[in-house]
């Protein structure tokens, strides 16, 4: 049986982020620049090759596997890769397959998704309100949005909304979205901004806004209970008793949830990310091209990478600056 991956510090690696493209049909500011660059497609892994890779993850123990972007479903022919990945599923060595997405491309997707296997879906959602959100977005079409979340929850998909939390933003929207949410049956997960990439304009410091505050805030209204369940991301969850729903919050800088860490990042041309917070990296595309008949280098490659992943990174926000940011975009690793 093949040994499975154990990180340095004992973590079992069972958690695959799979970003299959850098392309966006937004451009969220605090994810890219405005006027991006985007990879030539002969750099970018091929869905043949995304194949391989992801399927020699699974024989090493991966047992979810989340596709991201960029937009994922903007990707000429993405389902048929995820067709593909059905077989694990149906052998038993995946668990789950899921994906993030901005939500743009579930009107005309959800269907195919749920044949393909895939029964949850993170939809990136800071905003209701239609003018912020082009503003967020740069491009706008929120109706597009939610008729896609409308398309994905009658296509029998869960939906979970990711809102990035931002000082001055959306803080006004805060019960406006819980209450939007559960009328929906949809779980809400905050996130803290991250400091990632150089994003022109934007001010990464003025912009942060601790979720401890933003739990605080939601305590005033509702019972808060903390709940132990995980799902395998950095999120810790409470229950609001008065609605029953579930909300999320990921706090990389408030609490630093690294020891607990399972995941590592594949972007869409071959670099292994040990750590979302660190700029260390493995080249897999090599390995994988130079060798077409064997995945023996390739997994020797991917043992080596895990070998390298460190205890944590090192976002801190407590200083008037921000410490520990990274020059890639976020767009890059797919969040």
């Amino acid at each position: 049986m093949t040994q499975s991956l154990i990180d340095p510090f004992q973590r079992p690696i069972s958690y695959l982020r799979v970003s299959v493209t850098d392309r966006c049909d937004f451009r969220c500011v605090y994810c890219m620049s405005e006027n991006m660059t985007f990879l030539p497609k002969k750099e970018l892994l091929t869905l043949e090759e995304l194949d391989r890779m992801c399927s020699t993850f699974v024989r090493l123990g991966v047992e979810k596997l989340r596709i991201t972007g960029g937009e994922p479903l903007v990707r000429r022919d993405i389902m048929t890769f995820f067709r593909r990945m059905t077989r694990h599923l149906d052998s038993g060595a995946l668990k789950e397959l899921t994906l993030t997405t901005n939500g743009s491309q579930l009107e005309r997707f959800a269907g195919d998704l749920y044949a393909a296997g895939v029964r949850r879906v993170n939809v990136s959602l800071d905003t209701l309100d239609e003018k912020k959100f082009a503003d967020v977005t740069r491009w706008g079409r929120l109706p597009q949005v939610l008729r896609g979340l409308d398309a994905a929850q009658a296509a029998g998909l869960r939906v979970k909304l990711n809102a990035v939390a931002l000082k001055g933003f959306n803080e006004d929207e805060l019960f406006s979205m819980t209450e939007w949410c559960a009328e929906r049956d949809m779980d809400l997960t905050w996130i803290e901004v991250m400091p990632m990439g150089d994003i022109g304009n934007e001010d990464r410091l003025d912009q942060y806004w601790k979720l401890t505050d933003l739990r605080a805030r939601l305590a005033e209204q509702y019972t808060v209970t903390d709940l132990p369940e995980r799902t395998g991301g950095p999120a810790r969850y409470v229950r609001l008793e008065e609605t029953g729903q579930k909300i999320g919050f990921i706090t990389p800088l408030t609490h630093n949830f690294c020891e607990s860490c399972n995941r590592v990042r594949l972007t869409c041309t071959g670099e292994l990310f040990m750590c979302l917070g660190q700029e260390d990296n493995a080249d897999l595309r090599a390995a994988l091209r130079n060798h077409p008949d064997s995945d023996e280098p390739l997994e020797a490659a991917i043992r080596a990478a895990i070998a390298l992943k460190p205890k944590g990174h090192d976002f801190d926000y407590s200083r008037q600056g921000v410490d520990g940011r990274v020059s890639r975009h976020m767009s890059h690793t797919g969040g």
